[in-house]
């Protein structure tokens, strides 16, 4: 799944540790986000659609094949 997180997240002036921080999970786990290594939980792509200040839709690109 590909997404936008990083270009939201630069765009905000975030770090990748100060979304971490924010969100309760490690910059790694948020650097494997952004790397397509590591897809979110439902729980956690509605906690960054909301301090992104964008609808999850618009962050997240379903892949199908």
């Amino acid at each position: 799944m590909k997404n936008k997180i990083k270009e939201l997240r630069k765009q905000i002036g975030l770090r990748q540790e100060d979304l971490a921080n924010e969100l309760g999970v490690t910059r790694q786990t948020i650097n494997a986000i952004e790397n397509d290594k590591y897809n979110p939980t439902l729980e956690l792509a509605m906690k960054l659609a909301k301090l992104l200040h964008t609808p999850v839709e618009e962050i997240f690109e379903l892949n199908v094949q």
